[in-house]
């Protein structure tokens, strides 16, 4: 049980929604002391009183403050307030309640819209027109006075015929379909003790109902009853009881099911006269058939003795169960591949040996081979092992230049160090080392090694001292050979006359730029007159000559420093 908000009332609320409101008035003292709360049952404090502010007159066009008790006056002006009408004002001063009725005098439409009339503007106007219109059960006319269009529904009674066909429709007039007949019926079942309520029409569709009772009707087979099962409609289901009549030829029962009253198809074909007369349809008849061979099984073993299985009591006797024989032939490796079938019993031979019946062996030697032997064995299938393999067999050599012969037997028996020697042509290896010598050793299997016995020659950085290393000692270890005092003589001096040979050149190109710069200021100047009076010339220096010296001794500086790695890289 939860109270509501205001604490007046309980009521039995959900957990997850507790709180509620009843729909009682608060009603509690408001501070003002002179009236009391308003407001439906809430929350918290009730607030100021609402007489307490600012209150306008009934009109609403001039507001004043006065104590709560006292009521506001009116303004004594014209309410103009909107009547019921909507169209006009109330013309009477401020006043307190509801406005008069509008008493002007207007032209007004019927509600039907054809004729207009003036009359009071609080008053409606009704013409005596009958409306013509179709009710919606689309039977009916209106015939209501001054009708706007809408209608109201018909109110006679329907009386058209049901579904059920026995009884007529009792609702009100109405458009569609009328709804299913009201009645009720009873459907029984066949022997009448159980019946079922259904809609009047609905008998002829409705299954019987399911009667509880068992069904006396007499056996119709040699069974002295028959199977319990409830009241039903027609003929009995057939007998499911197991014949268990005796079986001609063996001692056992029959055990189908009974088969006395089995529905057959009738064969009463009739020759027609000619193709206008119709098949007629194919009749079925109750028939008794006789108890089916004896399906009882026996064990019986098959001819070659390989299992015991059920054989029905009607086709027992010796048999072939598919399987191959499986006995042992006379090479002692194979075994009969026919399919089973009788052997003829010898006492000093096992059941697992072939006897004359079976097959002769035309098989070959299927055994296996030693390892690497890729030929089969010549003889037929045989007792004992092979004889050894004789054949030679094509082999390349390690270096693949040639092609030896080699007995098979010589190959699949010896162990890896005396292949790897059958497979060697005993010539020098071709391969090539990653120094770029031909390797030293005969031919042999895998990777070369690597340790190059090959004499070369070492130079200094300069390349004036020659010495011999072998191979591999001179591609493991670096600067095997130093210049000595003589080469660095002669790196310097082979420097020196570099430096000298470009800055003789340097010279020569500054001359030539020179030549080449007077000679473009002589064409510039162009060709003056010989004056009588020897006049001083005033030659000015180019940028060229003026900055020169500052733009190449860079670029000499340059020029050495690469020459000086050059000589460096090249010794």
């Amino acid at each position: 049980m939860q109270k509501c908000v205001c604490g007046r009332k309980k009521a039995e609320r959900q957990c997850a929604s507790p709180v509620w409101h009843c729909d009682q008035v608060c009603g509690r003292p408001l501070p003002c002391g002179n009236h009391s709360c308003e407001r439906v049952c809430h929350t918290g404090v009730c607030g100021e009183c609402p007489r307490a502010e600012n209150r306008t007159c009934p009109c609403g066009k001039s507001k004043c403050a006065l104590p709560c008790t006292a009521d506001v006056p009116t303004c004594g002006d014209t309410c103009d307030k909107k009547l019921d009408c909507g169209l006009h004002t109330c013309s009477m001063r401020c006043h307190r309640g509801a406005c008069e009725t509008c008493r002007q005098e207007v032209e007004k439409q019927c509600r039907c819209g054809r004729y207009t009339r003036h009359m009071p503007c609080h008053k409606e106007y009704l013409c005596e027109s009958k409306c013509i219109q179709m009710r919606s059960c689309n039977r009916h006319q209106c015939k209501r006075k001054c009708c706007p269009g809408n209608c109201p529904p018909c109110d006679l009674s329907c009386g058209r015929a049901l579904g059920c066909r026995n009884h007529k429709c009792p609702s009100v007039c109405h458009q569609g379909s009328c709804y299913p007949c009201p009645e009720v019926v009873q459907v029984k079942c066949a022997c009448g003790s159980t019946s079922l309520s259904v809609p009047c029409g609905r008998e002829r569709s409705t299954k019987p109902p399911r009667c509880k009772e068992i069904c006396r009707t007499p056996t119709s087979c040699h069974h002295p009853s028959r199977e319990q099962h409830r009241c039903h409609f027609g003929a009995c289901p057939v007998c499911k009881q197991v014949c268990q009549l005796p079986l001609p030829g063996c001692t056992h029962l029959c055990q189908a099911l009974c088969h006395d009253q089995v529905l057959l198809k009738a064969n009463n074909r009739v020759q027609l006269a000619g193709p206008w007369e119709q098949q007629i349809a194919p009749a079925f008849e109750f028939k008794a058939l006789p108890c089916p061979p004896c399906q009882v099984p026996i064990p019986t073993a098959c001819l070659g003795e390989h299992e015991v299985s059920p054989v029905l009591c009607h086709v027992r006797g010796p048999f072939s169960c598919g399987r191959a024989c499986g006995r042992t032939l006379t090479c002692g490796n194979h075994t009969c591949r026919l399919e089973c079938h009788a052997v003829t019993f010898h006492p000093k031979r096992e059941k697992t040996e072939a006897g004359k019946e079976c097959e002769q062996c035309e098989e070959g030697c299927s055994k296996p081979r030693p390892t690497g032997c890729p030929h089969p064995c010549a003889l037929p299938c045989h007792h004992g092992d092979c004889p050894p393999c004789t054949q030679m067999i094509r082999q390349r050599c390690h270096c693949k230049m040639s092609n030896l012969y080699i007995e098979c037997l010589k190959l699949t028996s010896a162990d890896d160090e005396g292949r790897k020697l059958l497979t060697s042509c005993k010539n020098q290896c071709p391969k090539q080392l990653q120094c770029g010598h031909r390797c030293k050793e005969l031919c042999h299997a895998g990777e070369c090694e690597e340790n190059c016995n090959q004499r070369v020659k070492v130079k200094c950085p300069c390349k004036r001292i020659k010495k011999e290393f072998s191979c591999s000692h001179a591609r493991q270890e670096e600067n095997l050979v130093v210049c000595d005092d003589t080469c660095m003589d002669l790196q310097r001096k082979h420097a020196e006359a570099q430096e000298a040979e470009e800055r003789a050149l340097k010279e020569e190109e500054l001359k030539k730029q020179q030549a080449e710069l007077e000679a473009f200021e002589k064409r510039q100047k162009g060709k003056r007159k010989k004056n009588r009076r020897n006049t001083e010339v005033e030659t000015h220096e180019g940028a060229w000559l003026k900055y020169r010296m500052y733009f190449l001794l860079p670029v000499c500086g340059i020029l050495l420093a690469v020459g000086a790695f050059y000589l460096l890289q090249a010794g």
